[in-house]
């Protein structure tokens, strides 16, 4: 089940949210360019997410929601 929702269209791909995350799961696009023109992050692997939400505190624009599914 999905823990990490990413707005990507509002991504700048600034990848704050890479440099933070514990368990090393967001990394930004290779093959997905957003209309703003930037490589938005994503989630290589829900599985591994332990919902810290350390992404979404970091990010500035507020692209990143985690939902915990415990």
């Amino acid at each position: 089940m999905e823990k990490v929702f990413i707005k990507e269209e509002i991504c700048k791909g600034c990848s704050l949210c890479v440099s933070v995350c514990p368990k090393k799961i967001l990394e930004l696009s290779k093959t997905k360019i957003n209309s703003k023109g930037y490589a938005p992050v994503q989630c290589i692997n829900q599985d591994e997410c332990i919902a810290c939400t350390m992404c979404a505190t970091i990010c500035p624009d507020m692209v990143i929601t985690i939902k915990d599914n415990k």
